[in-house]
């Protein structure tokens, strides 16, 4: 298997039970408790600004998603989750989502996208850590975890509190 014989597609509804199904296996059933997961309940994901992998024969082998939240006076996407099937892992498609997802939210303009993750995987992406308790999640998540990217200048700063979807917000 060859990246090249890999496509990037925006997310269709009719990719839904792919994507449902590689988020099973990347995260069984205990990512239903996560904190981010809580969030992305509260409404639904942008679809326009997620993507797909797919191979050439019409196989989607990976999902990246973004949703519309907001802490504080600020407003961001939440990235995630970023899933790739075993099989094609550690061979660049997760990474390729995740630029096309930033250069979606660039443009889309809410000026900064959060993510809950491994420092070492994102950073290389423009991801830093946010000081801790800047960012309160609805359930327990390691302060180290909680990664930010700045689109707009000052668009991190003023995200402070509690973090909810968009849709939740007062």
């Amino acid at each position: 298997m060859s990246t090249t014989d890999i496509v990037y597609l925006p997310e269709d509804p009719a990719h839904d039970p792919a994507i449902e199904e590689i988020n099973a296996e990347a995260f069984g059933p205990g990512r239903y408790t996560r904190a981010a997961y809580r969030i992305r309940e509260g409404g639904p994901h942008d679809a326009a600004l997620s993507f797909v992998a797919v191979t050439a024969a019409g196989e989607v082998v990976g999902s990246v998603r973004m949703t519309h939240v907001s802490a504080g006076a600020g407003s961001a996407l939440l990235l995630g989750p970023l899933a790739v099937r075993p099989q094609f892992k550690n061979v660049g498609i997760g990474r390729r989502l995740v630029k096309l997802a930033i250069e979606a939210a660039a443009a889309a303009g809410p000026g900064a996208v959060l993510l809950v993750g491994d420092a070492p995987y994102y950073g290389p992406l423009g991801f830093a850590r946010l000081p801790p308790g800047q960012i309160v999640m609805p359930g327990p998540v390691d302060p180290h975890r909680m990664l930010g990217l700045e689109l707009a200048e000052g668009a991190l700063a003023k995200l402070a509190g509690p973090l909810v979807h968009r849709d939740m917000a007062a």
